[in-house]
């Protein structure tokens, strides 16, 4: 393995720049764990490593190449965005399997800055569940090889978890980064609307799905997001000290929260506190009703989506998902529910800068084939273990999953910070307060001990 995998992403876009290491080198390495590591994790479609070498070498020819931000970064992108010359399945049988003409503009936008896109990462079918399976693969979390890697982020999240990548591209329109990094130990953020190039699908989900960044430490976190959004997310004042609130209540009737993410919750609110920051015990104003408008949302995106795509070709628990939502594109549309519910909380976040809570409810459900199983199985599962992410989707506003804390098995625990539109530089900067103090681990053990454990290279499965 070359000592360059397992590395973060500042740590060699600095190397590459100063010509301590040549982009080839960094490439060659990384696919090379791929191929020792990913036959077990499912991380990946599509590994590009012949085309990658290439991109490489023309990288280390660009008389720019020592002021790229990300020069030489190995980057994985989720199978929903279009790789130039790649197809674009959307974890579907049902999709074309066409090239792709153009890079999407988040893609183009980090190649641009240096980064070699060494493959496209596993998605479950149309970006729907929060566990990721399908007929390319089924994701797991390198944590814990038993249990999912979540979703629908899940590919790009298992990557970079287990250092295949240093960074990945993904999208949340419900929790798709949020979920995947939350289970996976990573760092992300669901910038708030419009701060990052969307251009998902047919409409964004309505204008709730987000493009955005995963990684293992909030400096690269802070570098990619930077580069998707085009703009610098200045760190504020040294001693600015913010009023966050510490909510536990699950923000959907019924649903129970594990101890072991709202013992994370405190000990998160504990270091804030230790920070300097005034930390308060208070509950967002969710409306009964919000369980009804996520899944309103949730099925309606997933049935424009499907529109023109072979329905026979489609998993039944995406057919039925889409005939559930077709009735209630139209009201959908209008964004009425969506205004409604920012009118209600947007009093709350006048009183408090920030907003922390659990990242999910309870650690992710098994591996498994999920995609053959029923709808409701499905929906319900989904329900019960991410019940935190959906309302900042609908509102449209930045929220991020940090690492904090250990679940009974070892694997990660994580919370979720929330803010006002346009605080994605105040979330940053309270995750790397979270950071500083006790860094987490950066890198899951199990994937990578158990394929040394064999001879060669890991077999799929």
């Amino acid at each position: 393995m070359s000592s360059w995998a397992g590395r973060s992403a500042t740590e060699i876009a600095a190397a590459v720049r100063e010509k301590r290491v040549t982009p080839r080198e960094v490439v060659a390495g990384h696919l090379a764990r791929i191929e020792r590591l990913d036959g077990r994790i499912g991380a990946f479609r599509k590994v590009r490593a012949q085309a990658a070498l290439a991109e490489a070498d023309e990288l280390a020819s660009r008389a720019d190449l020592a002021g790229l931000p990300l020069a030489g970064v190995p980057l994985a992108v989720k199978d929903n965005l279009a790789v130039r010359g790649e197809s674009c399945r959307n974890g579907s049988a049902a999709t074309p399997d066409a090239p792709a003409a153009e890079d999407h503009v988040t893609v183009a936008r980090l190649r641009a800055a240096g980064a070699v896109v060494v493959g496209l990462t596993n998605v479950p079918e149309l970006c729907v569940f929060g566990t990721t399976e399908g007929p390319y693969g089924t994701a797991r979390n390198p944590w814990d090889l038993a249990r999912t890697a979540g979703g629908s982020s899940g590919g790009s999240a298992a990557a970079v978890a287990a250092g295949l990548v240093p960074l990945a591209l993904g999208n949340d329109g419900m929790g798709s980064l949020r979920i995947p990094a939350a289970n996976c130990g990573l760092v992300t953020l669901k910038p708030g609307h419009g701060v990052v190039p969307a251009g998902i699908g047919d409409g964004d989900w309505f204008g709730m799905s987000e493009n955005g960044p995963l990684a293992t430490t909030v400096e690269d976190l802070r570098l990619m997001l930077a580069v998707l959004a085009d703009t610098e997310f200045v760190r504020p004042r040294e001693g600015t000290r913010r009023k966050i609130a510490v909510g536990l209540r699950s923000p959907l009737a019924g649903v129970s929260v594990n101890r072991s993410y709202t013992a994370a919750v405190r000990q998160a609110a504990g270091t804030l506190a230790r920070a300097g920051h005034q930390v308060r015990r208070a509950e967002p104003p969710y409306p009964l009703s919000l369980g009804v408008t996520a899944l309103q949302h949730w099925t309606a995106g997933t049935a424009v989506d499907a529109q023109g795509l072979d329905r026979a070709r489609l998993a039944r628990r995406t057919r039925v998902h889409a005939a559930v939502g077709r009735r209630f594109v139209r009201p959908v549309r209008t964004g009425e529910a969506r205004e409604r519910l920012r009118a209600r909380l947007t009093p709350f976040f006048t009183e408090y800068d920030v907003l922390l809570t659990p990242a999910l409810a309870r650690r992710s459900p098994q591996a498994g084939p999920w995609h053959e199983r029923g709808w409701l199985r499905n929906v319900l599962a989904n329900t019960a273990y991410s019940p935190f992410t959906p309302p900042w989707n609908l509102t449209g506003w930045p929220a991020m999953s940090v690492p904090a804390g250990v679940l009974p098995s070892g694997a990660p625990c994580a919370v979720q910070l929330v803010g006002r539109p346009g605080t994605e530089a105040v979330l940053l900067d309270l995750a790397r307060e979270l950071e500083e103090p006790a860094p987490w681990r950066r890198t899951a053990p199990v994937a990578e001990a158990e394929a040394e454990a064999d001879e060669g290279p890991a077999s799929g499965g």
